[in-house]
């Protein structure tokens, strides 16, 4: 059976890294959740104070800005990469070889990540590293812009959405069941705000690509995605392999 590869593109909070990480594990895919990639860049910003708070007259933040010309210069410093975990049977992402699985999903790293991954010489950056942990095909790799960009040939690719409220009570649930603080309204404000920018950036916007499969699962339960996406997966192996 000949291997292709598969891009899941899709808003955020909408499920894709799931569906993607049980259909690599069900089929012996290699996954790479590059959406953890970008948001590994934003914490080694927050860490090494990369972003600088502009304050109004009665010293209220009013601006976050990204220090872009430091943060361009030290990008050669950051190495991402991914572990297989036999308690989770995912895989958990490494910040130079640190295990920052955990951090890179706080709400402080979620409310940084869409203007970082905005960043032209950002993207160059990681979609190099993309391209090179799927050039021998195998791999499901979900994000904003592989299907577009990343892999504009995939075999199979599809586009995940969700209301924003269905999203942002997911983000809620998910962040709860791991025992980290979460306010509902300030995730659905996140998660609209990401929608705005990562439609709207210069570089690399999300959309969806002109032959990927849309998939709007609101009212779909996980077994159920993941059956749809299997389903989808086998007919595009069997086309693919008879040619």
């Amino acid at each position: 059976m000949k291997k292709i590869t598969i891009a899941i593109d899709g808003h955020s909070s909408c499920g894709k890294s799931t569906m993607a990480k049980d259909l690599a594990r069900e089929v012996g895919y290699v996954y790479v959740d590059t959406g953890a990639m970008y948001r590994s860049v934003t914490l080694f910003a927050l860490r090494n104070g990369l972003f600088q708070e502009v304050r109004g007259e009665k010293q209220e933040v009013s601006d976050v800005i990204i220090n872009e010309e430091e943060l361009r210069r030290r990008m050669p410093e950051i190495q991402i990469s991914f572990q297989f975990n036999p308690e989770t049977g995912r895989p958990d992402t490494y910040l130079n070889g640190e295990l920052v699985e955990k951090d890179i999903r706080t709400m402080e790293v979620s409310n940084r990540v869409s203007p970082i991954a905005a960043l032209g010489f950002v993207r160059e950056a990681m979609v190099a590293q993309q391209q090179q942990m799927g050039k021998d095909k195998g791999v499901v790799m979900d994000g904003r812009d592989i299907g577009t960009t990343v892999f504009p040939d995939a075999e199979l690719k599809v586009f995940v959405t969700a209301s924003a409220e269905v999203r942002a009570q997911r983000r809620y649930d998910e962040l709860k069941a791991k025992g980290m603080e979460a306010d509902y309204d300030d995730i659905l404000k996140n998660v609209q705000e990401r929608d705005y920018i990562d439609s709207h950036r210069e570089v690399s916007p999300l959309r969806k690509a002109d032959d990927a499969i849309e998939l709007d699962n609101s009212h779909m339960t996980i077994p159920e995605q993941k059956q749809w996406l299997l389903e989808r997966f086998y007919e595009k192996v069997k086309e693919y392999s008879s040619t």
